[in-house]
Formats: structure tokens, C-alpha cells, sequence
């Protein structure tokens, strides 16, 4: 890459930014659709293994059958990134010069996070054997997030250094890693008892690509004259096709992707069909009926990780000393920098203060796992009420989630739920799910977050309606194939046959 290209670059990350803030201001709790869970619906098989759909058999086509959108950071909603301005119906971001950063800061955390999520069902097939068996196959391509960051280093950019002379800035929560990967899973599901009904599903994990940050200590000290010293035991390890080029002190100079390998469409293909980084998981979930009418349910999902072994790449911070007068956007704010030279400043310090790792050591990523316990109640043959906890553990970090839901199942022909969720500290959480089969073909669309309340904006002669407040946003739609119906069968007790007594032999006289 020529200094051309990066300066290029540079000039795009205020662009690429801005549309990461607005990808964060949309928060989840959870990844999974707190709606589906009591919906009549295949795919809830994928929430909890043990519950079981009442189609007999379902296909989920390629795509078709699943899309499934989640963005979550836990410290900010899309009022905070775009307000009013001072001229009627105008409307400014984060950066422009009328906003006030010192509203922003209110919203900052000790850890900042921000966990985009995406799921695409490629494959699913289910289908019952026997009197209770259930058995399911789904192949999904997965992408998951998961960014931590300190909230100093937060401070330092929107305030400056003047409140961290001569201090070490801790920033040990620094965390993060992204993957892209495909899953493929088989699961079962069976009643053990009258009342007991377990499932399983266990998952063959390929990676395609990664990058993660391995934190072991990471501070910063706001030196006299405002030198930063960077004092690091850090390592950012990807698994991706990157070329790293190096400068005269063996630090990183440039980083560019090899398109080279990808020239024909075939190539694309055998890189996604790739095996060589390969992980496991399961997902274990019991379902118990204490009445015909009360059921309680609780699941473990997605315990797994993907060790990473292709197209490796190792970065190693290194302690140093580096000239440099702040992360200070208050410059961007009051018109002494632009935002491209802050940006330049900023990528100058940082790959100056990495080197590229002489082995290329493999690396271990985790997913996110997620508990859940749910109890619904039936007050007719067709609706029931339903609460649902799931929690999710990130790294260190526990997100939690807790829905109150009013379901209509008829059997497989109609389906409908609407839900209000409690989550991340926030109480205005709606959510609203329908499906319906006209024949072979299931429809459904479900939306875990929907904003009640709206602006509108005048831009030149047409109106935009913005949320008033929206930091939630869980999406999934998509059609199955379904066929049958399953009828819940009663225990069939034996035929007690009872034998009427003889007619009494006359006595011999």
C-alpha cells in the first residue's frame, strides 16, 4: 500500500465510523429472539433442543428459510448519535460542531461493548420418528462480535488530556474479537418420561475468518507535555488473507488484502468451503410438563470454540514512548484538526507501536454462551402466557433479558405472539412475531424491538421520521417448508377387561 492508498484509507474511516455509530446505537440483550421461543415455529428448535415443532416434517430452504439481525452496544441509543440541532426540524451527529460531547459522556460505562451479530440459515430439515423422536439438521453461516472498551479511553477522546496528567490509564478491559464462520449441526430430541423431554444438538464449527485481541495488560501514561507512554502485553492475532508489510524498524507499515487469491469465482467458493480452522459446540435443553397446562423449560446454547490455524497472522505491542497530543476529538469539535488529520495522527501512533510476530502461532476463540429458563402457562387449548429469562455471557460480561409474552398458536396453521422485554436497563422493549401456512409454505417475520415513539425531520421538501429513542434491534423472517401436524397424544392406558361371574352351576340334586 503507497502512501497514497493510506491516506485514501484514512479519509474513509470517518465514513466507516460513522456507520459503525449508527450500527451500535441498535442494542440486543441476547442473541436469541426472545419472541420465537413460544411461537409454533421450527426454527425455536435452534433456542432450546428439546422443544419440539408441531410439523411432522420442515425444510428450511437456502436463505429463504432464516435471516437473523442482532446489534447491541450497552451505552448509548440512536438519540445520543443523532439530535436535534438548533434550527427547527434540523437534525446533527456526533461530530458536528453543534452537538455537546458532555451529553455523550453521560452515557459512558466503565466497559463500553458493542456485539454485532448475524445469522443466516443456509439448510434445515426436521423431522419426527416414532411415537416422540425429533431429530434436526441445520447449517447456518454465522458472524458474531464482541467489543469491549474502557470508558477512559473513551474520556481521553471526547475530553482530553488535562484530567489524566501524569496518570496511567487502565485499559485491561480492552477486549474484542469478530468471526465469520458456518456451522452445521444434528440434534435430538425425545421424552424420557411422561413429563420430562430432553434435547440435544451437537455442532461441527468451520471458521473462515477471524480477528482477536488477546489482552493480558494494556496502559497508557499521559506524560509532561502530553507524551503518551504505552506500556503493553497485548496480541492481535487474525486469521485472514492480509499481506502485513513492515518499515525500517520492523513495524508495521502497511496492511493489505490479497485479492490476488480470489480472482476467479471458484476461488471464492473453495476459501468459504475451507476446513482447516475447526471447532466444536453443543447445546443442551430439557422441557417439563408439571400439568397439562404448565410447562417449564431451560436450555444451555452455543458452549463451543474454533481453533483457528489458516492464514495466521501474530501482532505484538510493544512498550514504547510515542509524541502525541491526545485522542482530543474536542479539536475535531472546535475546528483546529480535521477529522482525516486526527485520524492519520492516530493510525501513525498505533502501528508504530506493533510488530509482526516472527512464528504464526494458532488462536482459540470462544462463543458466547447463553442460559435460558422459561415457563409458560396455557389458559386455553390456543393461548398461553409465557415468561422467559435468557442470559449471555461475553467474556466477563453477563447481558440479561426478561419477557413476558402473550402467545396464539393454532396449531400449525396461525401463530402469533406479542412481548414486552426488560433488558440492559431499559423498560420500553416491545416485540411482535407472526407466522402463518397457507398450504406447504410457512411464513414469518418477527421483531424483537419496535420503536413507539418517533421524530420528524424536514430535509428540503420530504419528511424523515426518526425514533425518538431506539437502542434495540433483533430482526427474523424467512419461510419453511411444512408438512403434517403433530396431535399431542394422550397415554394410552391398557383395557382393563373385566370378566362377569359364571352363571352358578345347578347342584346336583
Amino acid at each position: 500500500m503507497n502512501l497514497r492508498n493510506f491516506q485514501d484509507m484514512i479519509s474513509k474511516i470517518k465514513y466507516i465510523l460513522f456507520v459503525i455509530l449508527f450500527a451500535v446505537t441498535l442494542d440486543v440483550a441476547a442473541q436469541n429472539s426472545q419472541v420465537l421461543y413460544y411461537m409454533n415455529l421450527p426454527q425455536n428448535h435452534l433456542l432450546n433442543p428439546a422443544l419440539k415443532p408441531s410439523n411432522t416434517v420442515y425444510i428450511g430452504l437456502p436463505v429463504m428459510s432464516g435471516i437473523n439481525l442482532n446489534i447491541n452496544n450497552n451505552f448509548f441509543n440512536f438519540s445520543d448519535v443523532f439530535v436535534k440541532g438548533v434550527v427547527p426540524d434540523s437534525i446533527v451527529t456526533i461530530f458536528h460542531p453543534d452537538y455537546d460531547p458532555a451529553e455523550f459522556m453521560k452515557k459512558i460505562k466503565d466497559v463500553n461493548s458493542f456485539e454485532p451479530e448475524a445469522l443466516v440459515q443456509l439448510f434445515g430439515l426436521g423431522f419426527g420418528v416414532g411415537r416422540d423422536l425429533y431429530i434436526s439438521l441445520d447449517i447456518n453461516e454465522r458472524i458474531d462480535g464482541n467489543i469491549a472498551l474502557p470508558g477512559d479511553i473513551l474520556r481521553l477522546g471526547f475530553e482530553g488530556n488535562e484530567q489524566f496528567l501524569g496518570k496511567t490509564i487502565d485499559l485491561s478491559s480492552l477486549r474484542g474479537d469478530i468471526k465469520y464462520y458456518r456451522e452445521a449441526s444434528l440434534g435430538f430430541s425425545k421424552n424420557f418420561t411422561e413429563h420430562l423431554r430432553l434435547g440435544v444438538r451437537a455442532k461441527v464449527l468451520f471458521g473462515i475468518a477471524a480477528a482477536s485481541i488477546d489482552n493480558r495488560s494494556l496502559g497508557i501514561t499521559v506524560n509532561d507535555y502530553y507524551t503518551h507512554t504505552l506500556n503493553a502485553e497485548l496480541d492481535a492475532n487474525f486469521s485472514a488473507p492480509l499481506n502485513f508489510y513492515l518499515s525500517g524498524q520492523n513495524t508495521i507499515d502497511s496492511v493489505v488484502f490479497d485479492d490476488s487469491r480470489f480472482k476467479e469465482p471458484r476461488d471464492i467458493i473453495n476459501y468459504l468451503l475451507e476446513t482447516k480452522n475447526m471447532g466444536f459446540g453443543i447445546d443442551i435443553g430439557a422441557e417439563y410438563k408439571i400439568t397439562d397446562k404448565l410447562k417449564l423449560s431451560a436450555a444451555v446454547t452455543d458452549l463451543g470454540y474454533i481453533k483457528w490455524k489458516k492464514d495466521i497472522s501474530n501482532l505484538k505491542a510493544k512498550e514504547t514512548e510515542f509524541l502525541f497530543s491526545g485522542i482530543d476529538l474536542l479539536d475535531v469539535y472546535n475546528g483546529t484538526m480535521t477529522f482525516d488529520s486526527l485520524g492519520t495522527v492516530l493510525l501513525d501512533s498505533l502501528k508504530n507501536n506493533f510488530y509482526l510476530s516472527d512464528t504464526k502461532t494458532d488462536f482459540t476463540t470462544n462463543l458466547p454462551f447463553g442460559v435460558t429458563l422459561g415457563g409458560s402457562y396455557n389458559l386455553t387449548k390456543n393461548f398461553s402466557v409465557g415468561l422467559l429469562s435468557y442470559t449471555k455471557f461475553v467474556g466477563s460480561q453477563i447481558r440479561e433479558a426478561l419477557t413476558l409474552s402473550a402467545n396464539l398458536n393454532i396449531r400449525n396453521v396461525f401463530s402469533t405472539t406479542i412481548a414486552y422485554t426488560a433488558m440492559n436497563h431499559r423498560y420500553d422493549n416491545l416485540g411482535f412475531g407472526i407466522a402463518f401456512k397457507p398450504g406447504w409454505f410457512q411464513f414469518y417475520l418477527l421483531a424483537d424491538r419496535i420503536p413507539v415513539t418517533w421524530n420528524k425531520i424536514k430535509s428540503e421538501d420530504s419528511t424523515i421520521p426518526l425514533p425518538t429513542s431506539w437502542n434495540t434491534v433483533h430482526v427474523r423472517l424467512g419461510m419453511n417448508l411444512a408438512f403434517g401436524n403433530r396431535v399431542e397424544k394422550k397415554n394410552d392406558k391398557p383395557m382393563l377387561m373385566v370378566q362377569e361371574d359364571p352363571v352358578p352351576a345347578k347342584k346336583k340334586k
